[in-house]
């Protein structure tokens, strides 16, 4: 919608870096969010034929989410990093994939940072909450009550999307500070993970690892281009690559370096590479 001309109270900022191209759009008042449905907020998408080695510290695309990240992450104060989704299934467990590869420090003592001439490591906090299918707990519960307890500057919540259109399946990086809400893009909507419902900014951070049949129908063919009533038979279908597995690692790798590096500026990259 932005391409095709000014919207008031939208913004947009376009830029291109080695291997990837980054659309800023800023929603600015409710005049703007009523028009293109989005609540008042960032938003960026970072566009890339793939993702990159957590080896390729020099890469462009790495460098251009880490730019990302810092428009919308607090400088200061201890960060929650939530990865969501469900690691029984292989292009739903990209958040719980880079959770683990993200470098947790609340829990190191002030003392031992010293020793190791680390006191500049800032507090981070690390969850895979998992789904409410397998623990009963709705993940906007789980992570409500430790924000309580942890008391972070802001949340950060990485998820696998559902895409738009084929053009973007595994190939974009999705941002934002207006939080997300689990479940969304495939029929199974969860309690959203906001600032109003948690207390604290949530910035989510995402990439589509799945397309809907209607869709990708609709991109291949042309066919069925009222999108808003599928036939039923494919409603509910959801495709994804057959490289999906090498796709979700790849993609939780290259987020997780980055908001690494973001969030652990005291480390040099190599300490980092060498830490996930």
């Amino acid at each position: 919608m932005c391409r095709e001309g000014e919207i008031p109270g939208v913004a947009m900022n376009r830029s291109e870096t080695d291997g990837c191209v980054t659309t800023v759009i800023d929603v600015l008042d409710q005049e703007g969010a009523e028009t293109i449905g989005k609540p008042v907020g960032r938003y960026i998408t970072l566009e890339t034929k793939g993702f990159p080695d957590a080896a390729a510290l020099s890469d462009g695309r790495i460098e251009a989410l880490c730019g990302a990240l810092e428009q919308l992450v607090p400088p200061e104060g201890d960060i929650l990093v939530a990865g969501l989704g469900n690691t029984a299934i292989t292009p739903d467990a990209l958040g719980p994939a880079c959770a683990g590869m993200v470098i947790a420090t609340r829990h190191l003592p002030e003392e031992t940072k010293a020793e190791l001439g680390l006191q500049k490591l800032r507090s981070v906090s690390v969850l895979t909450p998992g789904v409410a299918g397998r623990t009963g707990i709705e993940t906007s519960e789980m992570i409500a009550g430790i924000v309580r307890q942890v008391r972070p500057a802001a949340v950060i919540a990485v998820d696998a999307l559902a895409a738009g259109s084929v053009t973007r399946l595994a190939k974009t990086v999705q941002l934002c500070d207006t939080g997300i809400q689990p479940g969304s893009g495939v029929g199974n909507s969860r309690r959203a993970l906001t600032k109003e419902t948690l207390g604290v900014p949530v910035i989510a951070v995402g990439v589509p690892t799945v397309v809907d049949a209607v869709s990708l129908a609709h991109d291949v063919l042309g066919a069925y281009e009222d999108c808003a009533d599928p036939p039923a038979e494919y409603a509910g279908m959801m495709v994804t690559p057959r490289d999906t597995d090498m796709i979700t690692d790849s993609a939780a790798r290259f987020i997780a370096l980055s908001l690494n590096c973001v969030l652990q500026k005291a480390l040099t990259r190599e300490e980092i590479v060498s830490l996930m």
